[in-house]
């Protein structure tokens, strides 16, 4: 027959195992949330930037009487400053 004289310490020992892993185990899950929403972030800024590039990609062939040539050197010119001062923002912040 089972004695139940040794159920008491194993529920003793159970109890705080229990508690030590769920506290694990939520700390795991909100390190993945944290991961997951920054993938988000940045994947909604990336969407953006494209989104834009290619409104501008339209705007191009769509106007008429304009140097295509010229309008994309003015674009790419545009965007290495744009880098630049970003780059130069990410210098200061980190």
């Amino acid at each position: 027959m089972f004695d139940f004289a040794y159920l008491i310490p194993m529920m003793a020992l159970a109890i705080p195992i229990i508690a030590i892993w769920t506290r694990h185990r939520k700390e795991v899950i909100r390190m993945e949330l944290e991961a997951t929403a920054e993938k988000a972030a940045q994947y909604a800024t990336s969407n953006a930037q494209l989104e834009e590039r290619v409104r501008v990609l339209e705007r191009i062939i769509t106007e008429g009487g304009y140097d295509t040539a010229l309008q994309i050197e003015a674009l790419r010119d545009q965007r290495e400053v744009e880098e630049m001062h970003s780059a130069e923002r990410d210098k200061t912040v980190n």
